[in-house]
């Protein structure tokens, strides 16, 4: 496994859905693609500037990725990097951190320092 912890950018009233129900299932994107989009640290940059740019109202959720066990796989996607996709739903037990995203005045995210 790449890292020890990978994270899932999401809208915070999806999230607190997600609390609500004791497990998150997927955006309209993951449902589509039939597996939960997770970033290394590395890759969390990208992911919010391809496709969450000028959003607000995001959290950064943090996983541990041992605990999703089989279900997370390593696969090759954008430019041909290994990102973290999860078949199946989150158990929330496996979170270890969320964080509100802030949003500077060019619609790019202040992201946290993070645990890779």
């Amino acid at each position: 496994m790449p890292v020890a912890t990978i994270y899932k950018i999401c809208p915070a009233s999806a999230w607190r859905e997600a609390e609500r129900q004791g497990a998150y299932r997927g955006s309209t994107d993951d449902l589509r693609d039939g597996f939960l989009h997770f970033s290394s640290p590395s890759q969390i940059a990208g992911t919010l500037s391809k496709h969450f740019a000028g959003q607000t109202g995001l959290f950064l959720i943090a996983i541990n990725a041992a605990a999703l066990g089989d279900a997370l796989k390593w696969e090759r996607s954008r430019g041909g990097e290994l990102f973290p996709h999860l078949y199946g739903e989150l158990d929330l037990g496996a979170v270890t951190d969320v964080f509100a995203l802030n949003t500077r005045a060019d619609g790019s995210h202040v992201i946290p320092e993070l645990v890779s």
